[in-house]
């Protein structure tokens, strides 16, 4: 069984490949410069998902699935959709589950984990 994995640290990879599947653990936006503007940080992880993507031999028009935590699901899913459905290309949409999630970083609203074929 071979498995390549990127960006490892002591406490997991953020990219993990096994045959012809390619893993990304959630990702979000590095919140210092950008202040609490969902509509920023969810396009900067996005920009950030596309490139782990591309470097793993894959593309959005590839995913497979995708879970999205939202600070507060209440609040940010009519935006967070909208987002969502302009970054996607048409007739690409994976199975997706949203999901409320309280993150340790208070700071932190939206954290998104793929999985994607190569």
């Amino acid at each position: 069984m071979n498995i390549q994995s990127s960006y490892t640290n002591v406490l997991m990879s953020q990219v993990l490949m096994h045959q012809d599947r390619v893993y990304l653990t959630g990702r979000f936006a590095d919140t210092s410069p950008l202040g609490n503007d969902l509509s920023v940080q969810a396009g900067n992880t996005l920009a950030a998902i596309e490139t782990l993507l591309t470097e793993a031999g894959s593309d959005k028009t590839r995913l497979l699935s995708a879970t999205i935590y939202l600070k507060n699901l209440k609040t940010d899913l009519e935006t967070m959709d909208r987002i969502w459905g302009q970054w996607l290309p048409e007739g690409t949409a994976p199975i997706r589950a949203i999901l409320e999630a309280k993150q340790v970083e208070p700071n932190i609203l939206v954290e998104i984990a793929m999985t994607a074929a190569v």
